[in-house]
């Protein structure tokens, strides 16, 4: 079987949280939130894994935009 590979937004929607839910819990804005999403700016290794595990999301299955 392949392994599968989502993207943060899709990490986070099927965690039924908001781009604000995820903002707040990080200390964050929306708008760094939106960045990460759209790859325009790029996560730190902790904020990534973060990111994960407030999605419970596994690390490996998440791909990242290029920025």
């Amino acid at each position: 079987m392949e392994d599968f590979k989502i993207t943060l937004a899709a990490a986070r929607i099927n965690a039924g949280l908001s781009q604000q839910d995820i903002a707040s819990e990080m200390h964050v804005s929306r708008a760094t939130i939106i960045n990460w999403e759209r790859g325009k700016v790029v996560l730190k290794p902790a904020e990534f894994k973060m990111f994960c595990e407030i999605c419970k999301a596994p690390v490996d299955c998440i791909i990242l935009p290029k920025a």
